[in-house]
């Protein structure tokens, strides 16, 4: 039993469905990312879309709210 589940776990892992499987980590800097992220929102005015949307679904959600 353990010969075949070996042989069963070499033909998945050399198998071309892996590779579509697998990712390639090329910056990973994952805090630096967040933070380039985030720094483009600001710079790009989406921050202002984003309150000022917030705020107008706020104010309609107490316009029409029933009670």
């Amino acid at each position: 039993m353990n010969y075949f589940s070996d042989a069963l776990s070499e033909l998945f892992w050399h198998s071309p469905v892996t590779s579509w499987l697998a990712q390639t980590i090329n910056d990973p800097n994952v805090i630096g990312q967040m933070q380039s992220g985030w720094n483009h929102f600001v710079k790009t005015g989406q921050i202002w879309a984003l309150l000022i949307g917030l705020i107008i679904g706020y104010l309609i959600r107490n316009l029409t709210s029933y009670g």
